[in-house]
């Protein structure tokens, strides 16, 4: 809940109008400072200064001009005066830059008293960033897109000396498997400076699309932008297209568009790197030329998902590496960067393995195997890129087979290859999965638009540190920086693509800007209530799932009890519920600490605020059944890495969620039998066996369930079966599956759970199983 002191809701929520003159009679606490991401050092001073129609913005030179643009148009919108910018300061109400050369690169200082704002930098980049900083220490308003009436814009009287814990700030948007335009990609580069990050990487080329105007190879975008529109069915289950088919859905970028994006985000302080993919990853451009493959092979553009990726550039024709040196001549000419990103991740090298040239390539560089064609094939990209006065990144499996000599590595499969990289004097940019992968869910599956089926809530990516626990001094010292990755397979549009961005951006950015000992969740949860106000003035559709409930179970097998406790991601929420059928209202019970449940029962819960339940409701039925905390033999084995809770998992009254990594469900890659001890023989006519699909992920439902009973635990008898036969299914579900049947007298319950016998996708079958209820 945001705070205000008193003098602060009289401004902000009366609209008093106080003059320049009574401005530093204001006084604000620190509560009212919710800056992201967090600075260095600040101080809180008495009073305040007002921004009005008077005030005058000095500059320097005409250079420092273009840091000043985003918070004058702001004020032009919301506020309704364009301040005038001067070279000479007068004695009061003035907003002055100065250059200060012993200011590190991106480093400022501002100093706002109640005469007026000084901030200095070194050059652009630090006057940027305490242009970013006075835009947060204003009003939320000052984002609105029209005039605000009865607003004072006064800011707090403060000193700040700020500066960057890394030097490497990025975001990588995945242009491939879904386009997004030029206006798209300058108003997330906004979004970036608004939050101090720095690079936004751009991944132009996979199998799904090339993205790039190279005007040597036309092909490219005529055939390799465009693909057959399938954008009706689930990513993983679109046809194979066939070469040749025209493409309808997909769009380029020409090179003079990428020039002026690279010129709009050079304003912005944040440097552009293109990534143009190989030798994996590249369907798209094999399909526009057939030479580049080992085979010749003549593909189609996919539509979807391709798994394993077999075609791929060779690396045994020189032709290959001539096509790529003239298409990197035309992407050097586009790019300043410093860095060309090459991908390198996921080259499944079963064509090298017999392609002639290949093995000719293998035996004439005296290689070992394929894993060194690879390191060979990035060595030499390396040398070419190097030799016009570039340096090559790539994901962490261009370690494999050698590293390049002067590579940086960007490591995504967990911390574990950027350790390695640095070991042996590499820079590192850290990107693991589990805290910057910004596809993945970020709240309850069940709540959220389809991602891909892992979880990175706001709270875990605040949690992201690129320097590892591990890593010796020297080692962190090649640690450059950390970057999100948002792949975008499931966002077909620009507001999906929002949602998964923010706020989780917000997250990142203080994890990469602000030092280690100042991070603090409670403090940046706070912060976080304003910057979200900021989100909604600015049409930013972004995600609130954390404020999504999250409860946890657990069972208590003395008092045959489910423990049950209520929380969102943000400390000391105001949550409320019923049990029953009440209505969840101001009078609903408030949620202080764990409590039991010991029958079946609707609990209905909520966040409120200013009494009354917002967001999305939480709505669940604890069934308790005659199984519950009964003995359960297993007549087959689940799997060591999805055992739920153990032994307790079948009969606890704890059901899994969507996500089958939420510890609730068992797994098995076989047929699933057990056998439930009811003690005594009790009067039963339903069982039902609760299971979830994920395809994706390898997840199936059971085509069948039996049911067996037994006095005797010796002999049983089948009384009851369903079946269900393999459908195509695009989004993960669950699923009870119910086996009715006569009243019957039983002490020993047996239950089979079938599974499909083939992935229609390849590899194994998963039967998911998280309760087994017996009525």
């Amino acid at each position: 809940m945001i705070k205000f002191s008193q003098s602060k809701i009289l401004l902000l929520g009366l609209g008093l109008m106080l003059a320049s003159c009574q401005s530093n009679q204001v006084n604000f606490t620190e509560a009212d400072i919710q800056i992201i991401p967090k600075p260095v050092e600040l101080t809180l001073n008495q009073g305040g200064f007002e921004i009005n129609e008077n005030t005058q913005f000095i500059i320097e030179d005409e250079s420092q001009k273009a840091a000043l643009e985003v918070l004058i148009n702001k004020l032009k919108t919301a506020a309704g005066f364009t301040p005038e910018i001067v070279n000479e300061a007068p004695s009061k109400n003035y907003v002055q830059f100065v250059t200060d050369a012993n200011l590190k690169p991106e480093a400022y200082e501002l100093d706002a008293d109640s005469k007026g704002i000084i901030i200095k930098s070194k050059g652009a980049a630090g006057f940027l960033y305490g242009i970013e900083t006075l835009r947060q220490l204003l009003p939320t308003t000052i984002e609105n897109t029209s005039l605000v009436a009865n607003q004072d814009w006064i800011v707090p009287n403060v000193s700040i000396k700020d500066e960057p814990r890394f030097q490497y700030r990025g975001l990588m948007l995945d242009l491939s498997r879904h386009f997004f335009d030029s206006d798209y990609i300058k108003q997330t580069i906004d979004r970036l400076a608004m939050h101090k990050m720095n690079v936004l990487h751009l991944h132009l080329v996979d199998d799904q699309g090339w993205r790039i105007e190279i005007k040597k190879y036309p092909k490219l975008t005529e055939v390799g932008a465009w693909r057959v529109d399938q954008e009706d069915k689930f990513w993983h289950n679109r046809d194979k297209n066939l070469h040749g088919v025209k493409g309808t859905y997909g769009g380029f970028l020409t090179q003079e568009e990428l020039k002026d994006i690279v010129a709009y985000a050079a304003s912005k302080n944040i440097e552009v790197i293109p990534e143009i993919e190989m030798p994996a990853h590249v369907s798209s451009a094999i399909a526009s030329y057939p030479e580049l493959a080992c085979f010749n092979q003549e593909i189609g553009v996919p539509s979807g998902g391709l798994w394993p990726i077999t075609d791929i550039y060779c690396a045994g024709k020189d032709s290959t590496f001539e096509f790529l040196e003239n298409v990197l001549d035309e992407v050097m000419t586009i790019f300043p960067s410093k860095y060309i990103h090459i991908g390198g991740d996921e080259a499944t090298k079963t064509n090298w393995k017999i392609c002639p040239h290949c093995q000719k390539r293998v035996k004439e560089e005296g290689l070992k195997d394929v894993d060194e064609l690879q390191s060979y094939f990035v060595k030499r990209m390396e040398k070419y890129i190097n030799s016009k006065g570039k340096q090559l990144i790539g994901w962490d499996e261009i370690i494999e087979g050698g590293l390049a000599p002067e590579a940086t590595v960007m490591s995504w499969r967990g911390n574990k290859p950027g350790i390695e990289a640095a070991k042996q004097g590499h820079d590192v940019i850290m990107t693991p999965t589990s805290h910057c992968y910004f596809d993945y869910y970020q709240g309850p599956q069940e709540y959220e638009p389809t991602a891909f089926t892992a979880y990175t809530p706001l709270s875990k990516v605040y949690e992201f540190d690129p320097v590892a626990d591990e890593m010796t001094p020297e080692e962190a010292k090649h640690v450059l920086g950390g970057q999100a990755n948002l792949w975008a397979e499931y966002l077909p549009t620009t507001d999906q693509s929002e949602y998964m961005i923010f706020p989780r951006l917000a997250a990142m950015s203080e994890a990469l800007w602000s030092t280690k000992e100042s991070r603090n969740w409670e403090d940046f949860s706070r912060r976080m209530e304003m910057m979200f106000e900021r989100y909604k003035d600015l049409d930013i559709n972004y995600a609130k799932s954390a404020y999504t409930l999250r409860p946890a179970y657990s069972f208590d097998s003395i008092n045959q009890a489910v423990n049950l406790s209520l929380k969102n991601e943000f400390p000391n929420p105001d949550i409320r519920y019923v049990l029953g059928t009440a209505d969840l209202n101001e009078s609903a019970q408030k949620y202080t600490d764990t409590f039991q449940i010991k029958e079946t029962t609707i609990l209905k819960a909520s966040l409120f605020k200013d009494e009354k339940p917002v967001g999305i409701t939480y709505v669940d039925t604890i069934k308790f059944h005659k199984a519950i905390g009964k003995k359960v033999t297993y007549n087959t084995q689940y799997s060591n890495a999805y055992k739920g809770t153990g032994a307790t998992t079948l009969d606890n009254a704890l059901r899994g969620s969507q996500n089958f990594h939420d510890g609730q469900w068992q797994g098995w890659l076989t047929d699933m039998e057990v056998v439930i001890n009811l003690e005594n023989e009790n009067e039963i006519s339903n069982v039902a066996v609760g299971t979830l699909e994920s395809q994706k992920a390898g997840i199936y439902f059971p085509v069948a369930v039996e049911v067996s009973i037994s006095n005797d635990g010796k002999v049983f008898e089948k009384i009851g079966e369903t079946t269900r036969p393999y459908a195509q299914a695009s989004k993960v579900s669950k699923k009870d599956f119910a086996v009715n049947f006569p009243e019957q007298s039983a002490r020993f319950v047996k239950v089979r759970a079938k599974a499909l016998e083939k992935n229609p996708r390849g590899g194994g079958v998963w039967l998911f199983v998280d309760e087994i209820l017996v009525n």
